[in-house]
């Protein structure tokens, strides 16, 4: 059994799958394509990424790759916790500029799916976190881009300010929002 909600933005969706549980731990199907697909969630996922990040505060994002390269995004935490973002930048969409935030950990097994179309970062809430994704196109450099992860224009609220966020070199400049141009119709 799959468990599904939506978030606020209607087209991030929170996934929560089955988990059986005895005296060893736990084991669950985290993704089989049929059942997702009656859900909704029609994607070939083609790559899985990984990241870990050794210290509270690391925030990673907020990236999108642009068309055709764009990518559709199926996060979970494997060890410890983030803050989960995904803002729309869907220059049709109601919720144009607009996010969502969630927190996911490895301990509620829960994932989240973003469609294409919008920039993805979280936060570490504990040490060595780990996060996994799948996506639905291969990495491709020539299209990667990124939002500015503290523009106040996005008025998300961060676990951390931002001389306290661990950064990689290319998210410290990244655009904000009203830098970046129409990158989604």
């Amino acid at each position: 059994m799959l468990e599904l909600r939506s978030l606020a933005i209607p087209d991030v969706k929170v996934i929560r799958p089955d988990r059986i549980s005895d005296a060893r731990g736990y084991f669950s199907e985290t993704f089989q394509r049929s059942t997702f697909a009656e859900k909704g969630i029609l994607h070939d996922f083609v790559q899985d990424n990984q990241s870990s990040s050794k210290r509270i505060g690391t925030v990673r994002g907020l990236h999108f790759q642009r068309p055709p390269f764009a990518q559709a995004k199926l996060t979970r935490v494997l060890s410890g916790a983030i803050l989960d973002i995904a803002v729309d930048l869907r220059r049709s969409s109601s919720s144009f500029g607009k996010h969502v935030a969630i927190q996911l950990d490895s301990e509620s097994g829960e994932q989240v799916f973003i469609p294409k179309g919008f920039a993805h970062g979280f936060c570490t809430l504990q040490p060595n976190t780990v996060v996994l994704y799948k996506v639905d196109q291969v990495y491709a450099p020539s299209h990667d881009g990124g939002v500015y992860w503290a523009d106040p224009a996005l008025e998300i609220e961060w676990p951390v300010t931002t001389s306290e966020a661990q950064l990689s070199p290319k998210d410290q400049i990244l655009p904000t929002l009203n830098q970046l141009g129409c990158v989604f119709n």
